[in-house]
Formats: structure tokens, sequence, C-alpha cells
């Protein structure tokens, strides 16, 4: 099910699902742990002797978040309770607090009494068992704790602190399902403490409601590493009044995804809108410690048995580059110096990293098929790293914070990519893709380690190394002539997405059309007019694109992966949002006035209309139903967008300037397309 609203803050990160559960409870990495492991967490209402979850269908839902900041905007209405509910919800933006404002509208003729609840399926360090669940009367809230990691619940309702009934018992345990059965009669049970594989549910007390009346209550839950910790943090809520950090919350993110505050060209406002909401979502999935994960949808756990909950440098660089052309420095430094901290010394990034920086699991092998050692690489991980480095610098220029990168990330990534070749052919040599799927000599492997050369090259140049610089360059050269030489295919009439090398050298197409093959344009190898790449472009748009109702387009030519359906002629694969970004990306690299570059537009309105009404984007979505598939919000899916906005708004001002030079615009690095003049380049 996907994450329809995130809220977090680099440590503290919670999820909603469609019907609007909490899902999961990330802290104190992004992505690790889930201390409820993807379970719901309940929340219900009663009133009159009747009662309804959340996730009752009787409920009209409206899930959105306010705009341009991070806090909820979700109203509920029960036509059968005659019940209304408005939820602003926030996580601190720098305190581990997650705070809850609920609003009962009663919609009765009569007057009611109303009772809220709220549920904490705990599995504390994603483990079920050795948790412990308490009432502590002191401070009118129930405790949970695992070893070092704390958790506080506590309420208001009116002037009146601490919370009005609670419950705390045992689930996932001889049949038991848990005390949120204990809240449908309106009165919970009052176990003081519970230990092992437990839960627990409090209840705030909202009195009577007269006809058409409301009233308010406040629920929060603070997380620390001691008891003290989140003892001060509720003593704190409660001096301070739980609202007056959802409104610094609701400022803070407001002035946040206003700083960068570039040139937005003539884009619809509701491009515009999604571009602020994608740079908002993409910061909930941001480490304070530097890693950018992939999604945090405790759903696909279930579904693997793994998560997407890492970081991939790749993912990683495409949202810090997103970033750096946003106008947004200093929230990707810390996942540069993450590259530069797991970086083997031999000058590779591995597939995966854990957010607290630990290899991440795997399926790509040591060996092939044949017993022979192979690297267990995605190539374009490392030279995407060099890459978005460069972008950031060329942009902030902020050369105390490269100093120490140079040497540790910036060479050793390119000497490495110097060294990685085919000897035959003087590509690169071969490594598994970007989908995860394949191992050979790719093309979109082979323009990200063009485009990290050229940038590694930059850099030397930039700090007077020019020997180096000119190794560096020559190599990209070479890579560049022998992807003309080798990846076109005479008889196709595109280029390949693979070549396969055999054990004597011998080169085998694999011709899929696959849109990676976009990686060749957008890393400046080719240029958009190209013609041989104008005709794969040609041929990758009218393959690829969904010829349903839905539209977009599909990865590749009969792709797999959550495969619905198998009408491959008309649905070569489902629909993925960064291939729509990268046909649009397409119009814009190719735009010679403001009619070619507003045929950019359709791709980046099919964007807005199948997010979520939250403004969330999945990996994916139904070719038929358009319903979000996979992990929701998938991180890449928000950076692409945002990078594509920034291109289109950088060629538009750039077009600007070309067609009014007597009203000449200040030109920046911001949205500059790859190939055109960045400082050093």
């Amino acid at each position: 099910m996907p994450r329809d609203l995130p809220l977090g803050n680099g440590s503290l990160l919670v999820n909603y699902d469609s019907a609007y559960n909490l899902r999961d409870i990330y802290y104190p990495h992004v992505g690790q742990d889930n201390h409820t492991d993807g379970h719901v967490n309940h929340v219900g209402v009663w009133t009159a002797g009747r009662f309804a979850w959340l996730d009752d269908a009787g409920w009209e839902r409206s899930l959105r978040y306010e705009p341009e900041t991070l806090v909820t905007d979700v109203t509920l209405h029960h036509a059968d309770l005659q019940i209304t509910l408005h939820f602003s919800d926030a996580v601190d933006f720098d305190r581990n607090l997650y705070v809850r404002h609920v609003t009962v509208t009663n919609q009765s003729s009569d007057a009611r009494e109303v009772r809220l609840f709220f549920h904490y399926d705990w599995h504390i360090e994603e483990v079920e068992g050795a948790n412990t669940v308490y009432y502590a009367p002191k401070l009118g809230a129930l405790i949970a704790y695992k070893d070092d990691h704390y958790f506080i619940a506590g309420g208001r309702v009116g002037d009146k602190d601490g919370i009005d009934g609670y419950a705390t018992g045992y689930k996932e345990f001889n049949g038991m399902q848990g005390t949120w059965r204990d809240a449908e009669d309106g009165v919970l049970g009052g176990n003081p403490i519970a230990q092992g594989s437990v839960d627990g549910t409090l209840s705030l007390h909202l009195g009577t409601l007269n006809a058409g009346a409301t009233g308010d209550a406040y629920h929060w839950l603070g997380v620390g590493h001691r008891f003290r910790e989140v003892r001060n943090l509720h003593r704190m809520v409660e001096a301070r009044g739980p609202e007056s950090f959802i409104v610094r919350t609701r400022n803070y993110w407001k002035l946040w995804v206003n700083k960068g505050n570039e040139p937005m060209g003539d884009l619809p406002q509701p491009i515009i809108d999604l571009y602020k909401r994608s740079l908002l979502i993409v910061a909930t999935q941001m480490d304070s410690d530097g890693a950018i994960i992939a999604a945090t949808d405790g759903d696909v756990w279930a579904f693997s048995r793994d998560s997407y909950a890492y970081m991939w440098p790749r993912d990683g660089s495409i949202v810090a580059n997103a970033l750096s052309h946003s106008g947004y420095g200093e929230p990707t430094r810390g996942f540069f110096n993450f590259c530069a901290n797991v970086i083997t010394e031999d000058g590779y990034l591995l597939h995966k990293y854990t957010p607290a920086g630990a290899l991440g699991s795997s399926w790509q092998p040591w060996v092939d098929a044949h017993g022979h050692p192979q690297l267990p690489i995605q190539e374009d991980e490392t030279a995407l790293a060099v890459y978005s480095l460069w972008q950031h610098y060329a942009i902030f220029r902020d050369v105390e914070f490269i100093k120490p990168l140079y040497a540790s990330l910036i060479k050793a990534a390119a000497n490495f990519m110097v060294q990685f070749r085919e000897p035959n052919t003087k590509l690169i040599a071969p490594s598994y893709d970007l989908w995860e799927e394949r191992y050979g000599i790719h093309a979109y492997t082979l323009g990200c380690v063009y485009a990290g050369l050229r940038a590694a090259a930059n850099f030397a140049d930039s700090f007077g190394e020019t020997d180096i610089a000119q190794t560096y360059r020559a190599a990209a050269d070479e890579i560049r002539e022998a992807t003309r030489k080798h990846l076109w295919n005479d008889d196709t009439q595109h280029f390949s997405r693979r070549l396969m090398v055999s054990e004597t050298g011998e080169l085998t197409h694999d011709d899929t059309l696959d849109m990676a093959i976009c990686a060749l344009f957008i890393s400046g190898m080719f240029e958009p007019d190209d013609p041989q790449m104008a005709q794969t472009m040609t041929a990758l748009l009218e393959r690829l694109h969904v010829k349903t109702d839905v539209g977009g387009y599909a990865r590749y030519e009969n792709d797999y992966y959550h495969q619905v359906s198998h009408d491959i002629a008309n649905v070569a694969g489902n629909p993925w949002f960064i291939c729509s970004c990268w046909a649009a990306q397409y119009a814009i690299a190719r735009a010679k006035n403001d009619a070619e570059l507003h045929a950019a537009l359709p791709q980046l309105q099919w964007v807005v209309d199948h997010a979520l009404p939250s403004g969330v984007l999945a990996e994916q979505v139904d070719p038929y139903t358009g319903a979000p598939l996979s992990a929701s919000p998938l991180t890449w899916s928000h950076a692409e967008f945002i990078m594509t906005v920034r291109w289109y708004a950088g060629k538009h001002q750039r077009l600007m300037t070309r067609d009014h030079p007597a009203h000449p615009a200040t030109l920046s690095p911001i949205g500059a397309l790859p190939g055109e003049p960045q400082h050093a380049e």
C-alpha cells in the first residue's frame, strides 16, 4: 500500500498509508529502524455507543498537505456516524517529536459524547519481542521502550493534559490481536504494563459535543534514546503547548521550500506546486547523517522480505543533483561525505548502503556464471557521484567543502573509471545495469561514466592538475567514440541498450528498446539532434509510449517487474514517472524556441495528473487504472521531476536571453543542461 503522507526531519520519519493509518516510525535514521515494522497503528473514534477505525470503509477521505509545508491537511467524514475529523499532523523540524491536532465536528442533530483512540503496534528495533509498554501516572502518558529506544505518547483535550484511558497488552502471540480490540466498546481496560510482544492504546475524551459543534484534541509521540530525554520532551510540549510545535514546523518548511527562489519560466502553476511538493517529499527521505533513501514504504518488505530503505549511490546522486540545481547546497553535502566514507580502496561504490553507512544486502554476485571473479557493481553509481558533485561545485563554488573530497572521492573514482575498461574496444568493462537486472556494457552506464570522467577532468583543471585532467578527458573521449562505433546497430538503426562480451571478446547486441538509453543525451555524450541519437529517441518514444488512457512511458519492452498487461504491443510495460521525465528532458534539450520547449509540458503535466492527491509519486502506475505500483513515494521519481522542471526553467531563461538581448537575464549554472558551459567546463 502506498505511503500517501510522509513527515520527517532527518532523524524521525513517520508514514501514513492511503487509509490514513500510521504505518512506519523510523528512528534514529530515515529508513532504519522501523519501530512498527510497517504494521497498522490504528486510530478510531467512539460516539453515541458506536465505533469506527480510520480504515473503516465508511470514511470519505481527503489526504493532502497544507500548501508548501510538511503539515498534513486531512479530512475524514463518516456519513453513518455523522462525524467529521480534521487532522493537522507534523514532525517537528528539529526535535524528535510527532504532534497531531484533531478537530472533531459532530454532524448529528443531537448532542453526543466523543472519544478518540490512538494505538501503537510496537516492534521496537524491528523486533516484536522484548518490548515494554507501561502507563506513567506522573506524566499521564504511555511509555514504550526497548534497549536505548524510548517513546512517550501523551495528549491534551482543552486545557487538560494527560490521557483519559489506556491499555497495554499482547499481540502476535497465542492468537492475540492487540489492545486496539479493547477500544471498540469505547472503554480501555487499564492494564498498566506489558512486556514481550506488546502494543498499547490510549484514549482522549472530548466530552459532549452539541449538534454541529466542534472539539479539539492533541496527541503527541516523543522519541529519544533515554527515559529522561522523552520525559523532558513531553514536559516541554505540555509547557509550550502542542500547537506551537505545529506552527513553527509549518513556518520552517514554508521558508525552506521557497529558499531557492529560482526562476520558474512560464511553467503552469500545477507543475510549480508539484515541484515544491517534490522538494519537501525528498527532504523527508534524507537522513541527517547524509544518506538519501530510495523509499521508506514498509509494505515493500512484506512483498520481498527486503525493502527500498537503503542508500543507492545512483538514486542519491540524482537527488543531490536535483537539489543543487534547485538552490539547496547544504542538504547535499552530507551525501557526498557519505560517499567518500564508503567508497572502496579501489575507487568504486558498491550496490547499496544502510542509512547508518554499512553495506546493504545485495543479490549481485562476485563471480560470473563460469565461476570467474567479477565486481558486483553498477558502475553508473560511482560515475554519478562524481558528476553530481561537479554540478554542486559549479553552482556553489564551495572550495573548502570540495578540498577533502578531491583525492578521497573524485580522483579515486575517476582513476577507477579510467582503468575499468573493456580492453579490445576501449568501452567500459561490464557491470550491472541501473535496473539491477542484467550484466553487460550498458548505454546508461556508458553515458554516466562519460559524464563522470568529464566532471573529474573539470575538477582536476580547477586544482591545477592539467595532466590528470587530460587523462580523464581522453578516456571520456575514447568511451564516446567507442560507444558510437560499437553500440550503434545498423540493422535496427538505433543504439542498443546493452553489449554482451563473450570470453573470446565477441560483442553481442541487446537491442531491446529501453528508456535508459536516454542517458546518451542526458549525459552530454551525444547532442539531442545527433542523427543517430534522434533516430534512437524516435524509436524509444514510439515503442515505449503506453497506448492506454493512462499513457506515460514504460521502462523497456516487455518489462516484467510488477507487470500488469501482456498486451506488449500496446503496453510495453507499466508507466514509470522517471521515463516520462526523460521524455520531457529530450524535448527540452532539443528545443530551439518556446514552441519546441512547450513540447515538454504534456509529459510534466502527465506526472502531475498521476501523482497522488498528496503529491506523492510512486515508482510506477497501473497502465489501465493509474493506481500506484511498487514503492511509494520513490525518491528518484521526485528527483527526476525536480530536475526536469529546473532544466525547463533554465532553458526558458536562456531562450529569453537569446531572443531579447536588450534585456539580458543574469544566467547561472542552475538549470544548465549537460554540455552547456559551467565555469571550468
